[in-house]
C-alpha cells in the first residue's frame, strides 16, 4: 500500500488506485493480497478484460479475491491465456468445476504459503516476541486492527 519507500529490486510501484495500469503492463498478474473488504471481489470481467491476452493470473492470496465464474468465462473465451489457481471461492474445489480440466489452468492444493521450516520460525518470533514482551519492547508482525491484517 505505501509506495512512497523504493523497494530493492523492484523497478516501479503501483499504488492500489493503479491496478488498471498495472493489469495492462503485467504478463503475469500474481495476487498475494489479504482478505479485506478491499480486496474481495478485486479481479473480476472488467479487470481481466484490462489484462493482455497473453497474460496469466496467479492467485496465492484467498478465493474470494477472483470472481470465479468470471475468470472461467475469460480463459474459456481467451480473454487471457492461463490461470494457476492455489485458491478458490469454495474449498476444496468441487469436483464438477470445469477449472479441473481446462487446459490453460494449473491447479494446486492450497499449498502456496507451505514451508518446510515453519515451525522454526514460529517459534522463533514467538520465542523473539516474548523476550520483547518481557523486556516492554516492541513486538513483531503485530496486526493492524484497522487494516485488517
Amino acid at each position: 500500500r505505501n509506495i512512497t519507500e523504493p523497494t530493492a529490486g523492484v523497478d516501479r510501484l503501483f499504488p492500489p488506485e493503479s491496478i488498471a495500469e498495472l493489469l495492462q503492463l503485467s504478463d503475469f498478474v500474481v495476487l498475494a493480497v489479504p482478505q479485506v473488504p478491499e480486496t474481495v471481489g478485486l479481479i473480476g470481467r472488467e479487470q481481466l478484460r484490462l489484462m493482455r491476452r497473453s497474460a496469466v493470473l496467479v492467485n496465492i492470496a484467498r478465493g474470494s479475491v477472483v470472481a470465479e465464474s468470471e475468470l472461467i468465462e475469460a480463459l474459456k473465451a481467451g480473454t487471457i491465456s492461463g490461470a494457476v489457481l492455489d485458491v478458490f471461492e469454495r474449498e476444496p474445489l468441487p469436483a464438477d468445476s470445469p477449472l479441473w480440466t481446462m487446459p490453460n489452468v494449473i491447479v494446486t492444493p492450497h499449498v502456496a504459503g507451505w514451508m518446510t521450516d515453519y515451525d522454526n520460525r514460529v517459534l522463533e518470533i514467538f520465542n523473539d516476541n516474548l523476550e520483547r514482551f518481557l523486556n516492554k519492547k516492541p513486538l513483531r508482525n503485530v496486526v493492524d486492527l484497522k487494516r485488517g491484517y
